[in-house]
């Protein structure tokens, strides 16, 4: 193999190029027009466009994919996660036009491909199953009833793909329609396949992993990650062991995994998912299947770092016709590893994906990084809204737990909205430092875990500063018989600002004074010296705001725009208006009456369907657009009727 292409994008084909380049395989990247000035693009030997923005016309495309792999010379293909990786069709068209696919068979990921048939393939080579309905019938009457059988609370989820996408918990049995429909709607663009299934919800429910690699004849697992800290169903930070894991448990799952794995045939990484009664100890019968992914999982980085194994290079070893490059009894773990999901998102708005511009991206020595993007790339609608993954490793959990915070601590990204609050706050959480971790604990600490921290004065401090381009080299600080006076009128934020004295700055606020001093910005952030003492802030200054980050907190104060007009296209409560870009999937109509909360259209955007609600009851005056439309952030979409007076 001296030529690999990679048939995906961002960090993942990222992370295939550096460990190609280390074994001395030489890439070759795919590109759509939204990505022709990609990281990726840049990183590789070579480049070929396949397409328009929309992965139908781009990364969906594998005779594109395919015919660029044979124009460049290249002999494999690797498929990263998501988009072809566990599309068998593919697979099969890879193997006749005479290329090596780095991945499983077509049959291993027909047998794993759809929940239902993965579930019974594998409760006969004995691994445990969720309870639950995984038949062909998908009539909405007869699985409201077998949900009813199972016991509410249940999840409904697809029976293809994975992600969140196409999954509804669904508590009560008036709530099942809604979900139900909203659940196949979201599986039939996606995976293109509306099937779902139905399963018992395990309260108290902990996600753990196995990580498996087989060469179509064996297998071995290289231990487990837990993945239950989610939000939507997917993933936020992962770690690497299991908090509160056992050897006898551990044995358990791991045999349990590679029995799956080796019923298939299976050949290169996997991942067997198992759903943990985590109400308690972890034991050896509380765990229970729910999906093998048949691919390198986006969590793959803690498993190298606790092992000290490079899984792409294990993948490509099997892909030439290697064994095993390891046996079980030779696997140790070595260390704790963490691994935390930094998106543009915005969290506080229930995890809603952003875009826009990256002024500014910076992350401190010494930390794993896995980026698919670089300071001054736009952060798209067309794709998952993924920034990057900060993956840290310590000799135990509490070290490494330590290095998560101080890593994200020292992470500066500016120009878009991010998680990287909530990741913080989420790392420094007591529960999450005790290993107290379940599915449900995002969901149960979210006002806290979205809660801004006070900003210091210090800070506030800073961005008038920043906002007022000072401090200035030669400036003073001095009028003639007073000290300069500016000032800053900044969206959230007020002041005067003088300088009473050559270095020393001080701001005025509505609820009191604040003076720092050795003000120094630098390539590594600002250093000065505030009423807390001595501290360090990243300020990023752009036409449309000020951003200071400290501590891993990000506080962002719009500048005023003095060509901007005041305006708007509708009043308060009597327009739903697109929160993104994307396109509107279903949409109420003129005349319809609706409660507070009601769903007045579904827009599909960053690979997600998102429901936007009536804010209050009333009737729907106008829906200014049409089911199938493509819509910016900011359009109009419904009006309701004004309310009486």
């Amino acid at each position: 193999m001296r030529k690999l292409l990679i048939a995906n994008r961002g960090e993942i084909a990222c992370r295939i190029i550096r460990t190609a380049r280390k074994v001395g395989i030489a890439t070759v990247a795919v590109y759509s027009d939204a990505d022709a000035g990609a990281l990726h693009v840049e990183m590789a030997d070579e480049a070929v466009r396949i397409g328009p923005a929309p992965v139908a016309e781009s990364y969906l495309r594998g005779d594109a994919i395919i015919a660029a792999a044979r124009a460049t010379g290249a002999e494999a293909i690797h498929p990263g996660y998501g988009f072809l990786s566990e599309n068998p069709d593919f697979v099969e068209a890879v193997a006749a036009a005479g290329l090596v696919f780095v991945g499983p068979s077509a049959e291993a990921i027909r047998a794993m491909g759809l929940k239902d048939e993965a579930k019974r393939r594998v409760a006969e080579a004995g691994v445990p199953v969720v309870p639950g309905y995984h038949g062909p019938q998908q009539d909405a009457e007869f699985l409201m009833n077998r949900a009813a059988e199972i016991g509410y609370p249940v999840l409904i989820k697809a029976v293809a793909g994975g992600g969140g996408k196409g999954m509804r918990l669904v508590a009560r049995a008036e709530e099942f329609r809604e979900a139900l429909g909203s659940a196949q709607g979201e599986a039939e663009t996606a995976f293109g396949n509306g099937a779902v299934l139905i399963e018992k919800f395990i309260e108290s429910p902990r996600h753990i992993e196995i990580q498996v690699f087989g060469d179509g004849a064996r297998a071995v697992h290289l231990f487990e990650r837990d993945c239950s800290l989610q939000r939507r169903h997917q993933k936020v930070i992962e770690e690497a062991p299991a908090p509160g894991m056992t050897d006898e448990v551990r044995a358990a799952m791991g045999a349990a995994a590679v029995r799956a794995a080796e019923a298939i045939g299976y050949s290169g990484a996997g991942t067997v998912e198992f759903i943990v009664d985590g109400s308690g100890p972890l034991r050896a019968d509380g765990f229970w299947f729910m999906e093998m992914n048949t691919r390198l999982q986006v969590e793959h980085p803690v498993t190298e770092a606790i092992t000290l194994v490079d899984l792409v290079e294990w993948q490509i070893r099997v892909a030439r016709g290697e064994g095993l490059p390891m046996r079980q009894e030779d696997l140790e773990i070595f260390g704790h590893a963490f691994e935390a999901r930094l998106y543009a998102e915005d969290a506080e708005a229930g995890f809603l994906p952003a875009i826009g511009k990256l002024e500014a991206l910076r992350f401190p020595d010494g930390v794993r990084v896995d980026a698919g993007v670089r300071a001054g790339d736009e952060i798209s609608p067309w794709y998952d809204p993924m920034i990057a993954k900060v993956i840290v490793r310590g000799p135990d959990r509490a070290a490494a737990l330590a290095a998560l915070r101080a890593a994200l601590a020292g992470t500066e990204v500016a120009g878009t909205v991010t998680n990287l609050g909530f990741l913080s706050r989420l790392a420094g959480h007591p529960a999450f430092a005790e290993g107290g971790v379940d599915t449900g604990l995002i969901g149960r600490e979210f006002e806290s875990l979205t809660a801004r921290a006070e900003m210091p004065g210090a800070l506030r401090a800073l961005a008038c500063l920043a906002h007022l381009g000072l401090p200035a080299e030669g400036a003073n600080g001095f009028a003639l018989w007073a000290p300069l006076r500016w000032r800053v009128a900044l969206e959230g934020l007020e002041a005067w600002v003088s300088v009473p004295k050559p270095g020393r700055y001080r701001c005025e606020f509505e609820d009191g004074a604040v003076e720092v001093t050795g003000v120094a910005p630098g390539p590594e952030g600002w250093r000065f010296v505030g009423p807390e003492g001595r501290g360090r802030a990243f300020v990023h200054v752009s036409p449309r705001a000020v951003t200071v980050t400290a501590g891993g907190e990000v506080h962002r104060f719009a500048r005023p725009d003095p060509l901007a007009r005041g305006g708007g296209v509708e009043a308060g409560g009597d327009a739903v208006i697109a929160p993104m870009p994307g396109l509107v999937k279903r949409i109420a109509a003129a005349g319809d009456a609706v409660a507070a909360g009601d769903v007045l259209a579904v827009l599909e955007a960053m690979k997600m369907e998102h429901a936007l609600r009536a804010p209050r009851g009333g009737v729907v005056a106008e829906a200014r657009v049409a089911a199938g439309a493509q819509v910016s952030d900011g359009d109009v979409l419904v009006t309701l009727e004004p309310e009486d007076d």
